[in-house]
């Protein structure tokens, strides 16, 4: 994972806490219609939030399969 991909990460978290915490006062507030709307928006930023993570996942995955490694303990052989 890339610095730009936590940041990113971070941004999409912080968004979603920001509306978590707007239906938060609705709520406590009485506006249910207005609560209601924002739990939409906590959902959109929620899957964006996981659908990032999993792209960053993958490629992380992809990154550690494609490295060449050889664990083999095989002396060379001569002839």
């Amino acid at each position: 994972m890339t610095a730009v991909d936590s940041l990113m990460l971070d941004a999409k978290q912080a968004i979603m806490d920001a509306h978590h915490r707007r239906f938060q006062t609705l709520h406590q507030e009485g506006r249910w219609e207005e609560a209601l709307q924002q739990i939409h928006v906590i959902l959109i930023c929620a899957t964006d939030l996981l659908n990032e993570s999993f792209q960053v996942l993958d490629e992380a995955l992809k990154t550690h399969n494609h490295t060449p490694t050889d664990h083999s303990t095989h002396p060379p052989t001569t002839r």
